[in-house]
């Protein structure tokens, strides 16, 4: 477990590395970090930390090889939302652009053609958006920052962009092109009415499930940084049994560390609210006894994290809910021995649904008649999915495909109690989930997520430890539990 000092060397080395490397006044202004302009991220040919301008050739190679001959592929950036009015909300480019780019910013198209060369369709000069929002790339950073082979502005679509699409045999994209802009080139038009226009998510998928060395290193730092997150939330969680004060903890604490931000709203229910999957309103104060269920993560230059555990606040386990918890950690702990080349997940599924069903049994829970109890209606979700720059990533690749060395899984069994379940009554309102991040390598796998406790023991001898005194808001409360 990495102490607070150990964390911050990191951050010493790229002080004194940005002293020692000074910015260029000639730097590229590209909209975003580069070697230059952020030498405490980047080295000398990166696009994003840790990954070179030459691995980004190379995953447009792999795409292009695996899709029919003389096929384009387009992948729009994502497009602005605002909240209200001209407010936006954070923007979080397209997963796939992202991927075949680096780029980290609006407006923008990437055309890859048959030999895998970039041509990227960048947003067209207008000094007034600079004003408000700031510099985005422009042709001179498509070619010398992402190593473009050659690049236009959006207006130049209908002229450079309508040619390559009238040779080409299909045009793979994301949802994202498939906008008025495009809508309105004639030549994008008859490849509509040609059924030309194909998904790319099936075949993108199958290229980032398997994660290179770099993505590799990348995922392992950003489920480093969730889990010191975890552990510091749990410690205070005795002091602020609030759901809204622990969700605001995990994403502090995961943010201090270099979290650009939170990979998805954190899941912070307790009692019976953590019998709701995706419960976000984290408006509840904990009630003394009752068990929090997190889930949570962050993102780190562009790959996520998603890590769920459950404890009591209190800093003790009643009777019911420790046999609940013992038997959701008993499934994970047989599933985990399931990750290894050649399975895959849905025999994992299968698996964990057995040992679920047996346990239930062994509670007194059953189904109508004699039947087995329904499983589904306590464990409504699959065991587990493919983690990479989305939660769920590479979601065109089949749970049924066999494992390989690089792939990166959350795995989560959990049961569901809800306050009605036709259950014992001292199980009611109960949910348990434990989830972890478990990287496939040539001999089984590894937990990237570990240094989190898990076992009942460790849990509660975390939230008897208790912040640091020192702590900036260790005695900020209310009497709600809330921040003063």
């Amino acid at each position: 477990m990495a102490t607070r000092r150990s964390l911050m060397a990191p951050i010493r080395r790229a002080l004194q590395t940005r002293i020692s490397r000074p910015i260029s006044t000639a730097a590229i202004n590209a909209g975003q970090p580069t070697p230059e302009t952020h030498p405490e991220l980047l080295e000398a040919g990166e696009i994003m930390p840790g990954i070179s301008a030459a691995e980004f050739q190379q995953r447009r190679k792999s795409l292009m090889s695996i899709l029919p001959r003389n096929s384009l592929v387009a992948i729009s950036s994502a497009p602005i939302k605002t909240m209200s009015d001209i407010i936006p909300y954070p923007y979080r480019p397209d997963s796939d652009y992202l991927y075949y780019t680096g780029c980290q910013q609006p407006g923008g198209i990437a055309v890859i053609k048959a030999n895998g060369d970039l041509c990227m369709l960048v947003s067209d000069p207008d000094p007034e958006r600079s004003v408000w929002d700031g510099t985005l790339a422009d042709k001179e950073a498509a070619l010398s920052v992402f190593h473009a082979n050659e690049t236009y502005t959006i207006a130049e679509i209908p002229k450079y962009f309508g040619e390559m699409v009238k040779y080409a045999s299909g045009v793979y994209c994301n949802e994202n092109i498939l906008s008025p802009t495009f809508r309105k080139v004639s030549k994008i038009q008859e490849a509509f009415e040609q059924n030309k226009l194909r998904s790319l998510s099936p075949h993108s998928s199958q290229i980032r499930v398997v994660k290179s060395p770099a993505e590799i290193s990348l995922m392992k730092r950003v489920a480093d940084i969730s889990s010191q997150a975890f552990i510091q939330t749990i410690k205070t969680s005795k002091h602020w049994p609030h759901e809204h004060l622990l969700a605001a903890t995990i994403e502090y604490e995961s943010k201090i560390r270099g979290a650009q931000r939170m990979a998805f709203p954190p899941v912070v229910g307790s009692g019976a609210n953590a019998s709701v999957i995706h419960y976000s309103r984290n408006d509840q104060r904990i009630r003394e006894g009752d068990l929090v269920l997190m889930d949570a993560g962050c993102e780190l230059h562009g790959y996520v994290s998603d890590i769920t555990r459950t404890w009591p606040p209190c800093g003790s386990f009643s009777p019911a809910q420790r046999e609940i918890y013992e038997i959701v950690l008993s499934t994970m702990n047989e599933c985990f021995k399931l990750c290894h080349p050649g399975a895959n997940l849905l025999q994992i599924h299968s698996h964990s649904m057995q040992l679920l069903s047996k346990a239930l049994i062994g509670l007194g829970i059953k189904g109508q008649g004699h039947s087995p109890p329904d499983v589904g209606k306590f464990n409504p979700t699959a065991i587990g999915h493919y983690l990479g720059m989305d939660v769920h990533d590479s979601g065109g690749v089949s749970r049924g495909e066999s494992l390989r060395p690089g792939m990166v899984l959350a795995i989560e069994p959990g049961l569901y109690f809800p306050k009605d379940a036709d259950v014992p009554d001292r199980y009611r309102g109960i949910g348990i989930r434990i989830e972890d991040e478990v990287l496939i390598t040539d001999s089984g796998y590894e937990v990237l997520s570990a240094s989190i406790p898990k076992t009942i023991e460790e849990l509660e001898l975390c939230i008897q430890q208790g912040p640091s005194p020192a702590h900036p808001l260790s005695n900020c409360r209310d009497k709600e539990g809330l921040i003063t």
